[in-house]
């Protein structure tokens, strides 16, 4: 299974509960006290009377956890290929009048108009999309001449302790098979499939990691994602949780890296 496989994605984000189970972890654990979605909106550069588009929204937390923030003359239209997500997004957001919601959108194929916006929001769903090219052209024509696009993803070596943890579900899993080490658009191969659409093209990079203290947060972690059809699996599933517990002992905590950053790409 690849990782941009549509089935996938599909199941995994039908609605937010496997996200919550990595937000909690991130959230509680990384050792960078300041906030993903506060982060990502620091790097927005834009003027006060804004259109804005963000692709795959998930359940609203980007915009969610700004609204201190946002100022009166942005107009933000999220869309997202799941209809279980544009509700939830709905629901925090839907009192503001700010917000625009669109029924399920694929990245590849846009409702909206040639220049309908002023900058683009893809915060960790590009990698996503089995068809990028297609992607990028859709969202390069509704964007303006002066628009701007914002693009989060991963780095090759994001959580990669993970691939060894995920081994002891899976035997014969290679310790580096874990999918964000292989994703197609990460932090490494992100600027060059830009280049072909944007003119300026800028890499921001996040120093964070996880500390993780308790291991039930990490266990339910790793069974919210490709190791979610193992939930069954009881004797490997306590082969872990003994496995990480012993760690923690020895060590006071679990490292896991992370390798996160964001690209800012101007026509």
């Amino acid at each position: 299974m690849s990782y941009d496989d549509s089935g996938y994605v599909s199941e995994q984000y039908r609605d937010a509960s496997n996200l919550g189970a990595r937000v909690v972890l991130h959230g509680r654990f990384s050792t960078n006290r300041h906030p993903w979605q506060r982060w990502i909106f620091d790097g927005f550069d834009l003027p006060g009377e804004a259109r804005i588009l963000e692709v795959g929204c998930g359940p609203g937390s980007l915009w969610a956890e700004n609204l201190d923030r946002l100022t009166k003359g942005w107009n933000v239209t999220l869309t997202d290929a799941s209809p279980g997500m544009i509700q939830e997004a709905k629901d925090r957001l839907a009192d503001d009048e700010r917000f625009r919601f669109r029924r399920p959108a694929d990245a590849r194929v846009l409702p909206f108009g040639d220049g309908a916006f002023d900058a683009v929001v893809a915060n960790h769903v590009l990698y996503h999309v089995p068809d990028r090219e297609r992607a990028l052209s859709e969202l390069t024509r509704v964007l303006g001449p002066a628009g701007v696009l914002y693009a989060s993803t991963n780095g090759r070596n994001h959580n990669r302790e993970m691939g060894r943890m995920l081994r002891v579900l899976f035997p014969a899993r290679p310790d580096d098979d874990y999918p964000q080490v292989r994703v197609g658009f990460s932090l490494e191969n992100g600027e060059e499939q830009l280049a072909r659409w944007f003119g300026d093209v800028r890499r921001l990079r996040r120093g964070d990691s996880l500390f993780v203290t308790e291991v039930r947060p990490l266990v339910d972690y790793l069974l919210s994602g490709t190791a979610a059809h193992a939930a069954g699996r009881d004797g490997e599933i306590s082969a872990l949780v003994e496995l990480l517990e012993r760690e923690l002992a020895a060590r006071g905590g679990i490292h896991v890296t992370k390798d996160t950053g964001m690209f800012v790409a101007r026509k």
